[in-house]
């Protein structure tokens, strides 16, 4: 009796090949595991990295509403770059209302702007050169004319000049240097449109 239930014992252990199989199995549910967790947190980290620079650095911002046309289109993506110092023609990003505005920087601190009914502007008698206005208009414009940016302000128009609530309307004025968010540097969305503003 002994020694048929050793036999049946010996018959039912699994073979050196069904071992090592097992053992293989182990190994590599244990290192999938291990590869999926690393995975994980690079994905993690990559993700908090990449919002952190776009909250700090290069906020992705879309547009709303047509003040902006020809240049940007409703729901285009653009990416900003934070940082001072803006020239005229620039576009930028900043707050008005609780909303972020889209619009091109016309004159600095310091400039004096003129803009006559048919919309030519003008900035210290100059007249501006604005391949990027379809049409000039002289729009919502209730500022007394001429005037004076002051200082640490920017003025600011909407390419579509006859429907842009911009500087030109003293519910808007001039912009302070602490509303400014930043230059729009580039669009990433649409895909046929992608590149530099």
């Amino acid at each position: 009796m002994s020694q048929s239930n050793q036999s049946i014992s010996v018959e039912n252990l699994p073979t050196v090949k069904q071992l090592e199989a097992e053992l293989k199995s182990i190994r590599y549910r244990r290192d999938f595991r291990k590869v999926l967790r690393n995975t994980v947190s690079s994905l993690l980290v990559v993700a908090a990295i990449a919002v952190l620079i776009s909250m700090l650095f290069l906020p992705v911002l879309r547009v709303t509403g047509s003040s902006m046309t020809p240049t940007m289109q409703n729901d285009d993506l653009v990416i900003c770059s934070k940082r001072s110092g803006f020239q005229s023609g620039d576009i930028v990003a900043f707050y008005y209302n609780n909303k972020i505005l889209l619009k091109r920087v016309i004159a600095t601190a310091g400039d004096v702007i003129n803009i006559k009914e048919d919309g030519t502007v003008f900035v210290n008698g100059q007249a501006l050169d604005e391949p990027y206005v379809s049409e000039k208009s002289f729009g919502e414009c209730d500022i007394e004319l001429p005037y004076q940016i002051p200082d640490n302000r920017i003025f600011v128009m909407g390419d579509h000049r006859s429907v842009s609530v911009d500087s030109r309307s003293s519910k808007v004025e001039c912009i302070a240097d602490e509303f400014i968010i930043g230059k729009v540097i580039f669009r990433i969305w649409p895909w046929e449109s992608i590149g530099t503003v």
